[in-house]
């Protein structure tokens, strides 16, 4: 899984339950007088994926970090890894380059913002000053 969909996953564990179910297999033209095929169920209603602060907020160890500025703190958070090739590897997944050198305070920020915005993008809802 990539780092992104971790993050996703560890914000939101249910996201996946919204996946479309695979499609049929395709069968050869009916039979005249057979009974017709039956129905494809429809996929299931996406469900409401929520406010993503709030969640954050009530994750063990959230009160002593500082996961809504920092996107170190933030992989802390989620149990996973922070180290510079991580992010590195984050900032590629979602298609971030950022004008500072990787691993600098400015480039941290601007990728904690990118991830946030990122996860708005997926149907979380994010507070604006976390995306800009």
């Amino acid at each position: 899984m990539s780092i992104f969909g971790s993050i996703f996953s560890k914000i939101f564990p249910s996201a996946k339950a919204a996946e479309a179910p695979p499609p049929p297999p395709v069968e050869a033209a009916p039979t005249p007088g057979a009974p017709p095929p039956p129905a494809v169920p429809a996929p299931p209603p996406a469900i409401p994926l929520g406010d993503v602060a709030p969640i954050l907020d009530a994750m063990p160890g959230a009160s002593g970090l500082n996961w809504r500025t920092s996107i170190v703190d933030l992989l802390k958070l989620l149990g996973l890894d922070s180290s510079l090739a991580a992010r590195k590897q984050l900032a590629s997944e979602i298609l971030f380059s950022g004008n500072d050198e990787p691993g600098s305070a400015a480039w941290n920020i601007a990728l904690h913002k990118a991830v946030m915005a990122s996860i708005a993008a997926n149907g979380g809802t994010v507070p604006a000053d976390l995306k800009d």
